[in-house]
């Protein structure tokens, strides 16, 4: 007989509390398709469904709404007993570096979920620019930091590959005889680095129409056709389109992003935020 295990009843809760299958995937590090197969072994289980689709999300059905609370209990006396009786809590203070804008709401998980697994760890997190935390980690700022880089040194443990490429608005198309605009990053980054060397080499003359600090910024100008823009392709979607070979440029460098360390901490806290980390970057499911 099949019987209700607390690895579903999480995935069940954290797509309840998040209101969509793909916010609740975010949570708890799983791919949205796995997160899927679980919700749907679940209702297997009870013979019954325990969502129902609103618009882009989900609400709870009456027999979501009956088992929420219950599942909701379990989980929470689960983690409070593993804490409590852990012989190995982990301690200490961790200054940890993430991107403003590569993975938000992925980090804001993980950040999450490790606090709740180790609430005796004093977390002191900066949301910035992450093209300043490798001089902070040689500095001993911060602890341990996610960064995107061109080429990861050997101390440089990477998380997540995207190549790049040129893009402009899927609603304007570019000649390939015009003196191009185009959007960068406006501080000194391997981003700005490759696109400028990706410019000189196509060998045509190209203006800066726009300049921003971050992502979000280059693909704004883009979307609305100012510019194009030097991007990862992880931010293709259906207003943006691939420009690069019909307007003569090469291949551009892929952009990895790494997590990197201080080497000053003693193990305890970083290595736990590490394995978090990892469990959330590299789950293959």
């Amino acid at each position: 007989m099949d019987s209700l295990d607390s690895d579903l009843l999480r995935t069940f809760v954290a797509v309840a509390e998040a209101g969509s299958v793909t916010d609740g995937a975010v949570r708890i590090y799983r791919s949205q398709s796995a997160t899927s197969l679980q919700i749907k072994r679940l209702e297997a289980i009870l013979g019954r469904p325990v969502f129902e689709r609103h618009g882009r999300g989900v609400i709870l059905s009456d027999t979501g709404r009956r088992l929420l609370p219950v599942a909701q209990d379990v989980t929470a006396r689960l983690d409070a007993v593993l804490r409590d009786i852990s012989r190995d809590a982990v301690t200490g203070k961790l200054r940890l570096g993430v991107p403003d804008d590569h993975g938000r709401a992925k980090l804001a998980g993980i950040i999450a979920a490790f606090t709740r697994h180790h609430p005796k760890v004093e977390l002191d997190v900066t949301c910035a620019l992450s093209a300043c935390f490798p001089d902070a980690l040689d500095k001993g700022l911060l602890d341990l930091a996610i960064y995107e880089v061109e080429r990861p040194s050997r101390h440089e443990e990477v998380l997540f590959e995207d190549p790049t490429c040129w893009m402009s608005s899927a609603h304007r198309d570019f000649s390939a005889d015009e003196t191009l605009p185009v959007a960068l990053f406006d501080h000194a980054c391997w981003w700005r680095d490759a696109a400028i060397a990706s410019l000189e080499a196509r060998g045509k003359p190209y203006r800066i129409a726009y300049s921003s600090q971050s992502v979000s910024g280059v693909i704004a100008a883009v979307e609305a056709g100012i510019a194009i823009g030097l991007l990862g392709r992880s931010s293709l979607h259906s207003g943006l389109s691939v420009a690069g070979k019909n307007l003569g440029f090469g291949n551009t460098p892929a952009s990895k992003l790494v997590m990197g360390a201080s080497g000053s901490q003693k193990a305890g806290p970083q290595d736990a935020m590490k394995e978090a980390i990892r469990a959330a970057f590299l789950v293959k499911v």
